[in-house]
């Protein structure tokens, strides 16, 4: 891919980061751009890396390569180069297509990926030539290291660009017998024909019997070549191997010509004929000298028959993998919004569960228990009204199952009965001390015995005068005698245990009320003598009424219960 097409792959990622960051990951927003940076600067490294690796595979000089239109084939050739090439630059453009040099110490997969960086369109044009010349090789197992690694560095060339690359393989051989070039072409689908420089191709029976006893003799030295070709180069590239794949060669090639410059005079091919023809020199069959000096072109007639390799263009390529970097994204936002779901699925089963545990009677965790249930109502409400939140889209929402367990669970709420209302305080009930009048008082008597004063003190000890209390003492008579003298009798009665509590606890007078009731209160029958005893009494109380009982330098105070007034109490 071009450096522009890797900026926009680059750029692609990041707005795919940042919308799954800060859209779909359940995490502060803080945290969204914390992970978002993170995202950025492996995607800033892995370029970084990218451009690092770009800048160190420059190894050619390609200015001579043709347009960026150019659509016929481009080959790659190495291995046996000829040693005077036809022009300084490594790349020379003919009729039928493109040829490619590359040198022994550079690597064929760093050159094919810099040609398509500079012309990423060619990558279905690109193929690959290995060109073998057995008279320049001493040492077969030399040999066949060489081709294993040219094996790797094809493999590792496919796998990388995703294009298919063709193989061609090239056997090529300098002998005196002719003095043209003679190829002869193996073709997948077709049998083996036979190409001269100046005439059309044909077969080897059609060449042979046209070419006479030479055309048969160069055939035999090119069935040895052929013999020599399988069993020390194609094998090589077609031998099972764990490490590295099979290639099968698109074409095989075979050519003859003239004598071959830098030929050894002991070689793996001479070695060869040797053992197969159990000759060291045939006539006509001379090896090449090492004073020769002849051009070998290269097999241009091939060209127009190369396969279109298969693969992506370089923007089919970047339409790829910018697809597979919004898959990824895709699929990262769908699990953000799976996970999102099931949180708020796992939340609010858990509030739900939370509420039904607790007991209703149990008011305060209850109450807690379904404010937080209305609080998820409301969210989910929220999002029924106003739509489901980015986070949780992509149709895996749950919160539609969610609302009717959680209103449901509301509307079995039972809220706690109402505190009572206060209750207002009782009327203090006056505190009543009985005196038997019998006990005071002679009979018909208003004057206090002499014996009686000890029983007034043990039995007055809990009245006491307090401001905002009074002291009512009411005398009481049975039925016997004249009801209005007992009216009297009993008011005077009253007045003087009043006036023994006055002088004797030195309380001011308007702490006292008296009052005398006669035989009209009785508590008792006056039938019979013990009830008309039970009459005949005094009766002490304190009754709160506001403004009672001012004690000199005291400020009255108020009785809670209201006022009682006097002429209530002589009701």
């Amino acid at each position: 891919m071009s450096p522009a097409q890797q900026r926009g792959l680059a750029l692609w990622a990041v707005l795919l980061s940042a919308v799954v960051c800060l859209g779909f990951l359940q995490v502060t927003r803080r945290g969204s751009v914390l992970v978002l940076l993170t995202v950025l600067g492996l995607i800033l490294a892995c370029w970084y890396v990218a451009s690092r690796r770009v800048q160190h595979d420059v190894t050619l000089r390609l200015d001579d390569l043709p347009e960026a239109t150019y659509r016929q084939p481009v080959v790659l050739v190495c291995g046996d180069l000829p040693l005077a090439w036809p022009q300084q630059s490594p790349v020379l453009t003919v009729t039928q297509g493109c040829w490619i040099r590359v040198e022994d110490h550079q690597d064929l997969e760093q050159v094919a990926r810099q040609v398509l960086r500079q012309r990423p369109d060619w990558g279905r044009q690109l193929s690959v030539m290995v060109s073998v010349c057995p008279q320049k090789h001493a040492d077969c197992e030399a040999l066949t290291s060489r081709l294993l690694t040219l094996r790797w560095q094809i493999s590792q060339l496919r796998k990388d660009t995703g294009h298919s690359v063709p193989l061609v393989l090239n056997g090529q051989v300098g002998s005196a017998m002719t003095n043209d070039l003679l190829w002869q072409a193996a073709m997948p689908g077709e049998g083996v024909r036979v190409w001269r420089e100046s005439s059309a191709p044909s077969s080897i029976a059609a060449w042979v019997t046209t070419g006479g006893t030479p055309a048969m003799q160069q055939q035999v030295l090119m069935n040895s070549l052929m013999s020599w070709f399988h069993r020390h180069v194609k094998a090589v590239f077609l031998d099972e191997n764990p490490d590295v794949p099979t290639i099968a060669p698109t074409a095989v090639l075979w050519g003859m010509g003239p004598i071959l410059a830098g030929s050894l005079a002991s070689s793996a091919w001479t070695a060869w004929l040797s053992r197969h023809t159990a000759m060291q020199q045939v006539t006509g069959w001379q090896p090449v000298g090492t004073d020769s000096t002849v051009i070998s072109p290269f097999p241009d007639f091939v060209l127009p028959l190369l396969p279109e390799g298969r693969g992506l263009t370089s923007r089919g390529r970047a339409w790829r993998c910018a697809l597979g970097i919004f898959t990824l994204a895709a699929i990262a936002a769908l699990l953000s919004s799976g996970w999102n779901n099931r949180q708020l699925l796992h939340r609010v089963s858990f509030d739900i569960a939370r509420y039904d545990r607790i007991p209703m009677d149990d008011y305060g965790p209850k109450t807690d228990a379904v404010a937080v249930l209305r609080e998820d109502a409301a969210q989910l409400d929220d999002q029924a009204r106003n739509g489901v939140p980015a986070r949780m889209s992509l149709g895996l929402y749950q919160g539609e199952r969610l609302r009717m367990p959680v209103l449901d669970a509301i509307r079995s709420y039972v809220p706690p009965p109402p505190p009572p209302k206060p209750q207002p305080k009782p009327k203090p009930v006056p505190k009543i001390v009985r005196l038997d009048s019998m006990s005071l008082f002679d009979s018909g008597k208003s004057v206090l015995k002499a014996g009686s004063t000890k029983m007034l003190i043990n039995s007055l000890l809990g009245i006491k005068a307090k401001p905002g209390w009074l002291i009512v003492v009411a005398g009481h008579t049975d039925n016997t005698g004249n009801p209005a003298l007992n009216q009297v009798l009993s008011r005077k009665r009253a007045a003087a245990v009043r006036d023994w509590m006055r002088d004797t606890g030195d309380v001011p007078e308007s702490c006292f009320a008296v009052q005398g009731y006669g035989e009209s209160r009785p508590v008792a029958t006056n039938d019979t003598p013990k009830g008309r005893a039970l009459n005949r009494r005094v009766e002490i109380s304190l009754v709160p009424q506001a403004d009672a009982c001012r004690i000199p330098g005291n400020t009255p105070t108020s009785s809670l219960d209201g006022d009682v007034s006097k002429n209530e109490m002589e009701k």
